[in-house]
């Protein structure tokens, strides 16, 4: 570890470019890495590994993700032990917030602070937009050439419609048409074997309709994301009715016991979003919420409705309940 490493904000919404540069930040550093997380007010420890002084003290490389969620009161004691920084620790501030018209919306009380006017000065903020409608094409064409997956043009513009904006999903399914392609190979065709349109459309691969993702457009009232997800599922609606069912009932339970201050264990990258949603519906938008589940569920085991149409009305009913309470 340097004499004075300083420290650094992380700002991206996407986890997968967030630990690419994590990786190429800490690679050189022979240091223990402890990761805190923001959903929860930070323990003992934290504070010690931030501040702890010694001569004898372990290299310690601290990461804290979600560190946006934490409140002001908790970054005014950050911001202010930063400016006594610790020789053996190295802090990595992950704000993994979304964006806005091309700029983090971050909370207003961590733009105020003092750190982040300094880390500014001295060139210590890393800011990555993620995957966003108008780069998606770029990042593809760049990470296919680098895992060797050769597309024909309408396959290209194919997969970047289907695939989700997200770093991790483009790289996974990159991942398996490179496989699937290398089992082409094996069959000594006549020329390298190239990602068709008729090969996207076959049974060896497909982007199947994300239903978290649908989930979470839902929840932030994003209906042409949604409108997105559902069009993955067209040939089966079905194969996406009945699991979306099953998990917006769970989430909706989820939400009930955030709105009643029940103590649930959530993913600390959803939970405030979560509890600011069971606040903003209320009693009467959850019950309203649950009453949308069992009447689309009624309507196709009646008979009155068919899977897609049912499908639709729960999709925009309930992203537009979401939005109103926004």
């Amino acid at each position: 570890m340097t004499k004075n490493p300083g420290f650094m904000f992380l700002i991206c919404p996407d986890s997968h470019f967030l630990h690419e540069r994590l990786e190429a930040l800490t690679a050189d550093a022979a240091a223990e890495r402890r990761v805190y997380w923001g959903d929860e007010e930070p323990p003992p420890r934290f504070w010690e590994d931030l501040t702890q002084q010694g001569l004898f003290g372990k290299p310690r490389v601290l990461v804290a993700r979600q560190a946006h969620l934490w409140p002001a009161a908790v970054w005014k004691k950050i911001s202010a032990a930063l400016g006594r920084p610790s020789e053996q620790c190295r802090p990595f501030f992950c704000l993994e917030t979304a964006w806005e018209k091309g700029q983090p919306k971050l909370p207003a009380h961590i733009k105020k602070l003092r750190c982040m006017a300094f880390a500014e000065q001295q060139g210590w903020i890393w800011k990555n937009e993620g995957l966003t409608e108008r780069t998606i094409r770029r990042h593809v064409q760049e990470r296919a050439r680098a895992l060797r997956v050769p597309f024909e043009e309408d396959a290209f513009e194919q997969f970047c419609a289907s695939v989700p904006a997200d770093a991790s999903a483009v790289e996974n399914e990159l991942r398996k048409l490179r496989l699937l392609l290398d089992s082409l190979e094996d069959q000594r065709q006549p020329e390298p074997p190239r990602v068709t349109a008729a090969l996207l459309g076959g049974a060896g691969w497909s982007p199947e309709s994300n239903v978290f993702a649908c989930i979470r457009h839902m929840e932030a009232g994003n209906l042409p994301a949604v409108w997105k997800e559902l069009s993955r599922s067209r040939h089966d609606p079905e194969s996406l009715f009945f699991p979306l069912l099953s998990l917006l009932a769970r989430d909706i339970r989820l939400l009930w016991q955030c709105r009643m201050g029940e103590n649930v264990r959530m993913h600390p990258s959803e939970a405030a979003f979560k509890q600011q949603l069971a606040a903003r519906l209320g009693a009467t938008g959850l019950a309203t919420a649950m009453g949308m589940l069992m009447d689309a569920e009624w309507q196709v085991k009646s008979g009155r409705r068919g899977v897609e149409q049912s499908l639709d009305m729960l999709a925009a009913d309930f992203t537009a309940l979401c939005a109103r309470s926004r």
